[in-house]
């Protein structure tokens, strides 16, 4: 399990698989590397996998807060690349893979992503989703203003959480989450206001990666507005909709996360392998 400076951070990561397409895997907000782990295996035999910690999380250093952390996670993930590779993104961890193929398109062979937090997208196309939204965050905000960590992270994993709740963890990993919850408020100017303009630029219209959006049949009701505005967007986009899950589903479904990259990525596979004469 290695640990190097990448992007000027000290940073974290794990290898997953054998196969012969490369893959980076980007984890979402709370987690690290190893949440990985069962979608790795389902998919060893078609990628050879590279998952970094995020900043703030697993093993990488803390987040000092110089700059803006979604550019920082994005620098980071290029720093692990020198030739395109299938990107795989869960929640923000995906949000950073979109970042990644609007800033370094050539290292960026295919996306593959559950469940993108990009409010803007919603917020932009579908207001009337903005006091809903709000509400279900408002626990979360509460806390976070009073100081008060447990409670916002009480909050934020009511709506993002795997059904469990904070206080069915064990004391080291409730301790943890709670520590972590300013990393979600940092994350806000990227998701919210879009500071990295990849929505008001128009560059999302410009990703020439094919993308794979998917989401879980109960998960919140925002994150399919997002997709949907994400797939009127991307010039080459198709949808998934995982059965039963709900926004950890890379986690507590990973086989049917994995069967729904395996099936997105077949055509590629058949491509290379069976050139077009000419």
């Amino acid at each position: 399990m290695p640990r190097d400076v990448r992007a000027g951070r000290a940073t974290h990561w794990q290898m997953m698989g054998q196969g012969a397409r490369p893959g980076l895997a980007i984890h979402c907000s709370l987690a690290h590397a190893g949440s990985w782990a069962a979608l790795g295996r389902d998919l060893s035999d078609l990628l050879t996998i590279t998952a970094f910690d995020l900043p703030g999380h697993g093993l990488s250093a803390p987040w000092d807060g110089a700059g803006e952390i979604q550019a920082a996670s994005t620098a980071i993930a290029a720093a692990f690349l020198d030739d395109p590779a299938d990107i795989i993104g869960h929640s923000f961890g995906a949000t950073v893979a979109l970042r990644l193929a609007v800033e370094y398109p050539h290292l960026v062979r295919s996306l593959s992503l559950y469940e993108p937090v990009f409010f803007a997208v919603a917020l932009a196309d579908r207001p009337d989703l903005r006091a809903g939204h709000e509400a279900e965050m408002a626990a979360f905000r509460t806390g976070m203003e009073a100081g008060d960590m447990a409670a916002a992270a009480r909050g934020f994993l009511s709506v993002w959480g795997d059904g469990e709740g904070l206080d069915a963890q064990p004391s080291a990993i409730r301790d943890r989450i709670a520590a972590q919850m300013p990393l979600i408020a940092a994350a806000d100017a990227a998701l919210y206001e879009d500071t990295g303009k990849m929505l008001a630029s128009g560059a999302l219209t410009r990703i020439e990666a094919p993308v794979l959006l998917m989401e879980g049949t109960h998960s919140p009701a925002i994150i399919a507005a997002i997709n949907d505005g994400l797939a009127a967007r991307l010039p080459e986009a198709r949808r998934a909709r995982i059965g039963g899950a709900g926004h950890m589903g890379p986690i507590t479904h990973p086989r049917a996360v994995a069967d729904e990259i395996r099936v997105f990525l077949s055509p590629f596979r058949a491509a290379r392998r069976n050139p077009e004469p000419g």
